[in-house]
């Protein structure tokens, strides 16, 4: 298994971290804490809402997301998100959804700055048990080097 270190992922690689199920009450909890609407904490009021029914908050799914990074399969040694672009949000997370974490490395470079890391840029997709894509994004990340890189270049 890889260990995770910069020199371990080459463009096309993918990560997968999941299942996650996403309960009811972990909903309610979370927006009534972070996001208070009504169409994240009371199941009459989402019924009327524009998502039909009881939805996370985008919040919610977003830090679902980064919890299942921190599980992907091969390990990554991340040492700081650099940013995310194109962040959507295409289908609303529901009570009951199990989410599963998939991402590929769409570009790679040694860091200009700090010789013993480097940026992996990354297509991140988060969808339910339909498949259906729940968050997608292109995420930059500051990953270690193997400590002996830096002699072999």
């Amino acid at each position: 298994m890889t260990s995770g270190y910069f020199e371990d992922f080459e463009v096309g690689d993918s990560r997968k971290a999941g299942p996650y199920l996403v309960s009811k009450d972990e909903i309610i909890q979370f927006a009534k804490q972070y996001d208070p609407r009504p169409s994240h904490i009371d199941e009459e009021a989402a019924t009327r809402s524009v998502f039909g029914g009881l939805s996370a908050s985008a919040a919610h799914t977003f830090a679902i997301f980064i919890f299942l990074t921190n599980k992907g399969q091969p390990p990554l040694r991340a040492l700081a998100g650099l940013g995310y672009d194109e962040l959507r949000l295409p289908n609303a997370v529901r009570p009951g959804d199990e989410l599963d974490y998939e991402s590929t490395v769409l570009e790679k470079r040694e860091s200009k700055s700090r010789p013993d890391t480097g940026i992996l840029r990354i297509q991140v997709h988060l969808r339910n048990q339909r498949r259906e894509t729940v968050l997608q994004c292109v995420g930059s990340a500051l990953v270690a080097r193997r400590p002996d890189a830096k002699a072999s270049t």
